[in-house]
């Protein structure tokens, strides 16, 4: 890897992540047209970046959930169930599911169905996070879990549950970033702690990190600001329609699957 690899690699993780479109689905083709060989260094690097975009939401939302008890509450019944089955499934998702190839393909595609059919025929949308119960926080938590699955996207999964439960889609936007925090904390820390070893030999990575993991919070930060206006006044149809899209590019120029 290079500095521009890693600098493009940050702008993808950084457009991706918070958008309803898969960061990891996008990052496994990027490295694929990039032409970069899997490696440990590569897991790490993807792992420093994913850090990066998170740390934007601590700039953003970290007093949000200190100043609202209930609503950080209501993230931690969320975060539970996400938890367990990504504790549960870790070594799954890092290799049966990174593996498939048509897996991953076919479902980015069907979540980009849901996105439209849902859209067809919308549920009434009146709810505020501050409404948000108990019930409803787990039922998210549950339906964040299928993220594990390449493809799905985390925000993909929590703002179509959440439209179904009757939540605003800036609404739901705003608590798939609260709940990001511990989510892709967690997960951030433990695939860290897993690659402690290389963490501490690598001698001439830290400069790609760096450059990785600072492109990926300032672009995330301007992503975050945008999808919350962007959804008080918009659906989810671009990005079903934007799936499909590159979905059909991606097999012309046979990057995937």
């Amino acid at each position: 890897m290079n500095i521009l690899q890693s600098f493009i690699l940050g702008i993808v993780e950084g457009l991706t992540e918070f958008l309803p479109i898969s960061s990891t689905f996008h990052l496994i083709a990027s490295a694929r047209i990039l032409n970069l060989i899997s490696s440990d260094f590569l897991k790490l690097f993807e792992v420093v970046i994913q850090s990066g975009a998170i740390a934007t939401l601590l700039f953003l939302y970290t007093k949000t959930l200190l100043t609202d008890k209930k609503l950080l509450l209501n993230v931690f019944y969320s975060f539970i169930p996400t938890a367990i089955i990504g504790f549960l499934l870790h070594n799954i998702i890092k290799t049966i599911f990174f593996d498939s190839n048509w897996l991953m393909f076919f479902v980015f595609v069907g979540m980009g169905l849901i996105f439209l059919l849902i859209e067809k025929n919308p549920p009434v949308l009146t709810k505020n996070c501050t409404e948000l119960t108990r019930n409803h926080a787990i039922i998210i938590g549950l339906s964040q879990a299928f993220s594990i699955i390449p493809g799905v996207s985390r925000a993909g999964a929590v703002i179509v549950a959440m439209m179904l439960l009757g939540y605003k889609r800036d609404e739901a936007a705003k608590y798939t970033f609260l709940l990001s925090l511990p989510t892709i904390f967690a997960a951030s820390a433990l695939d860290l702690f897993q690659g402690r070893e290389l963490l501490m030999t690598i001698s001439d990575g830290w400069l790609l990190l760096g450059i990785g993991f600072v492109t990926a919070l300032v672009v995330a930060y301007f992503v975050v600001k945008w999808l919350t206006t962007y959804l008080s006044t918009h659906t989810l149809e671009i990005f079903g329609w934007y799936r499909f899209v590159l979905a059909g590019l991606l097999i012309l120029f046979k990057v995937l699957p």
